[in-house]
């Protein structure tokens, strides 16, 4: 991989206290805890990655203590809640041995002088924990809305068809269950539900290669986002029920450093001679573009969109990729620049040197690259769940949480801060993401537990405390 280098001072930043005030000013630590209006005795979390407390590339059990849920369900045991289990996995490490794409977890690791996340080998071949439940974390890796629906989901016979998911085979209670059938047969008394981000972010973090299309907003149970969530809120809290709950919003992708790390135009510092060279070795590619629009193929627009040149010194240079957008023309590939609008994934770092030539000698593959309009397909269809999820909160009376709008102020350059300790999206020293760029830390878990219990309190009139994001854990330093 590319080499991160952190220095002294980045690290330092970590613990660099700025005052003591706290964004979380709706806190009630002084209050005595109330449940208000609510029932926290059976608490269920639904939901995907997020929930399951994912992290660092791979689910393991460190990670898993600092869920959200489970600090959430923490402070409702103040308030009349009880047990809360979680499928613990078996090991520290992550990753499932025999199963290809389950490696174990990413840890800095000193490469050629320089801290770069590294994959462990996985620890342990995929296990079976159902005896253990049932489970009150229910969040699944890599489920969709419409996996949390689907019989069979925990199957094993599915997982070589693609059809099961090997963390829910881990504790599903036979192999026809869904993940809604085995929650709601414990009869839960509050549900918390974060689901839909694996609807758009397999699309975006595939780089809008076609192998994980977006979910559309429109078609059948099953097929169209809006149909499906409407059913899975319609099964967990039908008509005339008494169970309450807290469902969430999906963030933009960009507010999430997997797209924010890798400048959109990372090519700096060229020296003279390295411009000629990367010049002359696109000569042949620019000329057959005039020659195309000389003879109408393409337009002036197009032209200066797909032309390559690189300049020396203090410029900042688009990076070469493959954009299968680009129009057709016979005989020449579908080459052009970055722009500040396309976004650079941060699996790009990998080929983004000069040995490897990625971006310069070597266009980037489509995977490695969400373009200005793969970027606007995502943005377009994450605004349509989010209406979609808002409009059933509101229509079933649930609680809120409005997690874009929280990611994208963690993603500011103010931050947030919680007794005087500053937290950013940035990637590895801004203490919330972990290092797969897209989960969160124990620390940016807390930030996340924190909003879900001021949606409950404030929906729900309950008071229950708020939990110190500074007591969890952050990146891991060597």
């Amino acid at each position: 991989m590319k080499k991160i280098i952190i220095s002294t001072l980045a690290v330092s930043a970590l613990f660099f206290t700025t005052s003591c005030e706290t964004d979380f000013d709706t806190d009630v630590k002084d209050i005595v805890v109330t449940k208000g209006e609510a029932d926290f005795s059976k608490f269920i979390s639904l939901g995907n990655s997020l929930t399951s407390g994912y992290r660092d590339g791979t689910l393991y059990s460190a990670g898993q203590n600092e869920s959200f849920p489970s600090m959430i369900a923490m402070q409702m045991k103040l308030a009349g809640g009880t047990e809360f289990k979680q499928p613990l996995m078996p090991n520290n490490v992550g990753g499932f041995i025999g199963l290809p794409g389950f490696p174990g977890k990413l840890e800095l690791k000193m490469v050629n002088g320089a801290l770069t996340p590294v994959p462990n080998s996985p620890a342990a071949a995929l296990d079976n924990v159902t005896s253990g439940g049932p489970y009150q974390n229910m969040g699944v890796p890599g489920a969709k809305v419409s996996h949390l629906l689907a019989p069979g989901y925990g199957n094993p016979a599915g997982l070589p068809l693609g059809l099961a998911n090997p963390y829910f085979v881990r504790f599903a209670s036979s192999t026809t269950a869904s993940v809604v059938g085995d929650a709601l047969a414990q009869n839960p008394t509050f549900v918390s539900l974060w689901i839909g981000n694996n609807d758009v972010l397999g699309y975006a973090t595939s780089g809008g290669d076609g192998s994980n299309p977006i979910t559309p907003v429109d078609g059948a149970v099953g097929v169209g986002f809006t149909n499906t969530y409407t059913a899975l809120i319609s099964t967990v809290f039908p008509t005339g029920t008494t169970r309450k709950g807290v469902v969430a919003n999906i963030p933009n992708v960009t507010s999430v450093p997997f797209f924010t790390r890798v400048p959109a135009m990372p090519l700096t510092n060229l020296t003279d001679a390295q411009v000629t060279q990367l010049n002359g070795g696109y000569a042949t590619y620019n000329a057959g573009l005039a020659q195309a629009k000389a003879l109408g193929a393409i337009n002036d627009a197009e032209y200066q969109k797909r032309l390559i040149k690189f300049t020396a010194g203090a410029v900042a240079n688009g990076a070469v990729i493959a954009d299968k957008d680009l129009a057709t023309v016979p005989g020449l590939p579908k080459y052009r620049q970055t722009t500040s609008k396309d976004y650079i994934l941060l699996t790009a770092s990998a080929v983004l040197t000069p040995q490897a030539g990625g971006g310069t000698s070597v266009p980037l593959e489509d995977k490695l690259v969400l373009t200005e309009s793969e970027a606007a397909k995502v943005l377009t269809a994450t605004a349509a769940y989010n209406t979609t999820i808002k409009s059933l909160a509101d229509s079933k009376g649930l609680a809120f949480v409005d997690m874009n709008a929280k990611m994208t102020e963690l993603n500011s350059k103010s931050g947030i801060s919680w007794n005087g300790v500053k937290y950013t999206a940035t990637f590895v020293t801004g203490g919330t993401f972990s290092l797969d760029g897209v989960h969160l830390t124990g620390r940016g878990y807390a930030i996340v537990a924190n909003e879900f219990i001021k949606s409950i309190n404030n929906k729900y009139k309950s008071t229950l405390p708020q939990v110190d994001p500074n007591k969890y854990s952050g990146v891991t330093f060597p």
